[in-house]
């Protein structure tokens, strides 16, 4: 049914379209079929996908891997993507405008901003997909593209146990986000003070890790990292997990501060090799959202 409406995008005029602003506005189902189409893309499909198609972009400079795979994966699809500075958001003029402008031209709109309401306000008023490219609460697209990354090198994911080792802000709630979607165990490892509701949570890496297979981490700002010093993920302490056991870390991360330097280095990290998905998930993120 989707690989029919996908080839059927060229000379259908109506379609059903929806946004990514929290990955639990999705089910499980919705985000197979997210996989299914990276998939088929992985396969060289969809090359004309976005021909004669404008992607709209708010991101700040400070963004590196979700812009350049974002940008690189419109030009991939023979579309064209336009970039703003995130604060161009902020400015007097209202959102209802702004977007009531450029729904007139953009096909998808694709926006990094702190303040999730900011892009549930945009969603309102825009006639195209708002696609969520990270908020201070959570970040759906990067995790989407975790997932899918697990599903290439695990038998059945879902089954794994999760922990993720950090503060409870946007990566966190977003690993738990997809808990609640995905149906899989998710526990945390954090300082005393920084625990997210309705999930178990240990203060001791040591004693956190027992059992895991997919350990998740995220950086932490300095004036934080002596409330976590026992959370910090090494060599040593991922022997202590199941076997066959992979660290996965939010980049950007810190060596010698959230984990070990040399654990890098070792057979548990898959970050850089996870990554590499991450332009064909949001491709097929931004495909869905126009389809559905």
């Amino acid at each position: 049914m989707l690989w029919e409406k996908l080839n059927a995008i060229e000379v259908m005029e109506d379609f059903i379209m929806r946004e990514l602003i929290r990955l639990t506005d999705y089910s499980k189902s919705d985000i197979y079929e997210i996989f299914e189409i990276a998939d088929d893309l992985l396969k060289g499909k969809y090359k004309n996908f976005f021909k004669g198609k404008t992607v709209v972009m708010f991101f700040p400079n400070t963004s590196i891997r979700t812009r350049v795979t974002f940008e690189k994966g419109v030009y991939l699809l023979g579309g064209q993507a336009v970039l703003f500075p995130t604060e161009t958001l902020d400015k007097k003029e209202d959102l209802q405008d702004v977007f009531g402008y450029l729904s007139n031209w953009a096909d998808v709109l694709v926006i990094r901003h702190k303040d999730i309401h900011v892009l549930e306000k945009i969603a309102r008023y825009s006639s195209v997909p708002v696609i969520n490219a990270m908020t201070d609460v959570n970040h759906p697209c990067e995790i989407i593209s975790d997932l899918y990354a697990l599903s290439k090198i695990r038998d059945n994911f879902i089954k794994d146990k999760f922990l993720f080792c950090g503060e409870n802000k946007n990566i966190g709630y977003a690993w738990k986000e997809a808990s609640e979607v995905m149906g899989f165990d998710l526990e945390q490892c954090c300082g005393e003070g920084y625990e997210m509701e309705g999930i178990v949570t240990h203060h001791d890496i040591e004693k956190a890790i027992l059992g895991k297979d997919i350990i998740c981490t995220d950086s932490l700002p300095a004036t934080m990292l002596e409330h976590f010093k026992k959370c910090k993920v090494t060599t040593q302490v991922m022997k202590k997990a199941n076997k066959g056991a992979v660290l996965n870390p939010c980049p950007p991360f810190y060596r010698g501060e959230e984990i070990s330097d040399d654990i890098i280095e070792s057979e548990f990290f898959v970050g850089y090799e996870f990554k590499k998905y991450l332009l064909y998930v949001q491709q097929a993120i931004m495909m869905y959202c126009l389809v559905r």
